[in-house]
């Protein structure tokens, strides 16, 4: 039964329909935002909410059902299972704030479509290079905000008053969002030699850090996908190689029933003479 139960968790239609509802269940937590559609329909959209968290906890049953302790080996079943769970936890008192994560569901839609777990798997494993990225920013960002707070600061105390609204500026600064009729224009109109600090800032956090960024990303996704290329292959090359094995066996069964007939044969023609 529980290797039944497992290949039909493993099918393509079983793992569609799971789509299906997942992608339906976003449509319904959306439409609860809505006052007007909750008073018209609130009652059927709640009804069919339950019935799609009822479906999600009977597939989670099933495969720790089918899978066992397995189940808990992939990263992936123990996403789903927690997701599920804040679900389950009674949306009252000192809960209710895990009513608002019901929409986390919508996130399960990356543990059952290969794709996006090989992107989601991509970004984690370059997590290890961001993190000195991270740290590189960091630094400059630190540096950046003590010189424009000790530069601008007294002209400027709304954005450079102190360490942490140097920092927030100089981020705004980094994101490009108002960055130059907003700040740098205003202090150059006081500090005419100020670009001599935005400018380079500018190039070496959006241009070189954030791009280092994309590029570690984009390399691990790579890596990624050639790891399942290598996977898929040596599958391909194990089954060609089973497959070979039996017809070398075949052959063989088959000359060796040959060579036995031919000694039969030749056993009879010698008593016939």
């Amino acid at each position: 039964m529980r290797g039944q139960l497992m290949t039909w968790l493993e099918r393509p239609a079983t793992r569609n329909f799971v789509i299906g509802v997942i992608l339906f269940n976003s449509v319904l937590l959306g439409l609860e935002t809505y006052p007007g559609i909750m008073a018209r329909a609130g009652g059927l959209i709640i009804g069919l909410d339950y019935l799609c968290l009822t479906i999600f906890t009977i597939e989670i049953a099933a495969k720790i059902v089918a899978y066992r302790l397995r189940f808990f080996r992939d990263p992936w079943n123990i996403f789903d299972f927690v997701i599920v769970g804040i679900a389950l936890v009674p949306a009252a008192h000192a809960f209710s704030v895990l009513r608002a994560l019901r929409v986390l569901r919508v996130l399960r839609v990356i543990s059952v479509m290969p794709r996006l777990r090989r992107v989601v798997e991509g970004f984690i494993s370059a997590l290890p290079g961001m993190g000195s990225v991270f740290l590189l920013m960091g630094l400059v960002f630190y540096i950046g905000a003590v010189m424009a707070t000790k530069l601008y600061g007294a002209s400027f105390p709304e954005w450079f008053g102190s360490l942490g609204r140097s920092l927030y500026s100089l981020f705004q600064i980094m994101t490009l969002e108002s960055w130059s009729m907003g700040i740098v224009r205003p202090v150059m109109a006081e500090y005419p030699g100020a670009w001599a600090f935005f400018v380079p800032f500018i190039l070496l956090t959006t241009f070189a850090v954030v791009n280092l960024l994309v590029g570690l990303i984009v390399n691990s996704m790579q890596d990624a996908h050639h790891e399942e290329d290598v996977a898929q292959t040596g599958a391909y090359r194990d089954d060609v190689l089973a497959r070979l094995e039996v017809i070398e066996g075949l052959l063989r069964v088959q000359g060796e029933g040959a060579a036995s007939k031919e000694n039969e044969e030749k056993a009879e023609r010698f008593k016939a003479s």
